[in-house]
């Protein structure tokens, strides 16, 4: 992740109820996706479509309240550029990412439940649910995907 990118990143903005994503701490931010396992998605034009992060950056800490992350895998999270969601990039984009990180371990990731759109996707991709826990304001559920699953089903 470069500078030039997590500056653009921290700048998008996502229409409700996704405007929980958006980002309004910028220089806590900013100082995450330099120092963190963050890495920029580019298209082949190399314009940035979209990042992903790996390990802690992309767990929720409210999680380990719950102890929603006991199992030894590899946490992800990803993010899309607000203009290109919802218009079905997202299963190439979560295919690409998944052959990024490739490996033994099984993969998880935490979503908002809220965000149907990515719960889909995710389970389309092999993920289930497997945890939730909730927030003041937003529950989250953690999902898995097997090392041994396909790609996508």
């Amino acid at each position: 992740m470069t500078k030039a990118w997590a500056e653009v990143i921290l700048d998008w903005r996502y229409e409700p109820p996704y405007d929980f994503y958006n980002d309004n701490n910028k220089e806590e931010s900013m100082k995450e996706l330099l120092e963190e396992p963050y890495f920029a998605v580019l298209n082949d034009d190399g314009n940035l479509v979209g990042f992903y992060c790996i390990g802690y950056a992309a767990q929720v800490p409210l999680g380990y309240l719950f102890g929603a992350y006991q199992e030894d895998c590899l946490d992800i999270g990803l993010g899309m550029k607000p203009e290109l969601t919802g218009k079905g990039n997202g299963e190439s984009y979560i295919q690409f990412v998944l052959e990024q990180i490739k490996g033994s371990k099984s993969i998880r990731l935490t979503v908002a439940d809220f965000n149907e759109r990515a719960i889909t996707l995710y389970e389309r991709a092999g993920f289930r649910k497997t945890y939730m826990f909730a927030g003041e304001e937003v529950t989250f559920f953690v999902m898995e995907k097997s090392h041994s699953s396909e790609l996508l089903r």
